[in-house]
């Protein structure tokens, strides 16, 4: 214990924990100017980083191939969000106007959006499921190149499609208007909702596992890329209990 006691602080040399006073003020400067020049380097490092970023798009961005389109012919396309209006190369006369896309109203989904009484399960409580499908935000993509786009879901195999039965696809033909495209990022589309298609199961067989693939027919997709192989298509199971 006296060996301890004097190791703590030794009264003859002045010494706390085997240092002098002036030992513990050089090695405690020299880390703190050691640890402020990492801190400082690694702020400068995190600022020029983020000088390259912009702040409104991916630096890189090559796992969908999104057509160059000129932001300064929204107003052609945005001057009202009408239905079936921008599904044409807008006029490159109109410049500067603000980057917006119309808001995807989910009323257009008929008995799948959820909105009506007692309409809140989706059909799951009546076994008449509707299943949503969501295209990704994918920052200047705009997928039509002037051409409509549309969802289309069937059975995976063949011989199932007759036990799953005819699908409902709202809005019909699963079509998705060019008028929310393209989307801008959330800097500019704060509150951007992107356009949703709904499958009904209307008749789908009870008791058993259905496979469905889903798949969205627009240009700027790649089907057959080997990196992404479920690029513009979704699958999955879809089983109906009732006993």
């Amino acid at each position: 214990m006296a060996e301890w006691r004097e190791f703590i602080w030794d009264p003859r040399s002045r010494q706390f924990l085997g240092r002098t006073g002036t030992s513990w003020g050089l090695i405690l400067l020299f880390y703190l100017v050691f640890y402020g020049f990492l801190a400082g380097l690694f702020a400068l490092t995190m600022w020029v980083l983020l000088q390259s970023v912009d702040p409104h798009k991916p630096t890189y961005q090559d796992r969908l191939h999104t057509p160059a389109y000129n932001d300064s012919v929204q107003a052609a396309r945005n001057a009202a969000c009408v239905p079936g209006r921008y599904n044409e190369q807008p006029d490159d006369s109109v410049p500067n106007y603000p980057k917006r896309a119309c808001r995807f109203n989910r009323s257009i989904l008929g008995p799948c959006a959820g909105l009506g009484p007692g309409d809140d399960t989706y059909g799951y409580s009546t076994g008449r499921p509707c299943v949503l499908l969501k295209v990704n935000r994918v920052i200047n993509f705009f997928p039509g190149r002037n051409k409509s786009i549309n969802v289309e879901c069937a059975a995976k195999r063949e011989e199932d499609a007759a036990l799953l039965g005819p699908l409902q696809l709202f809005p019909p033909n699963g079509s998705i208007d060019l008028m929310y495209f393209p989307y801008y990022g959330k800097r500019v589309h704060v509150n951007y909702t992107q356009p949703v298609v709904a499958v009904l199961f209307a008749n789908a067989t009870s008791n058993m596992d259905h496979y469905v693939e889903c798949r969205l027919r627009a240009e700027g997709l790649r089907p057959h890329d080997e990196r992404d192989k479920f690029a513009g298509r979704v699958a999955f199971r879809l089983r109906i209990n009732r006993e």
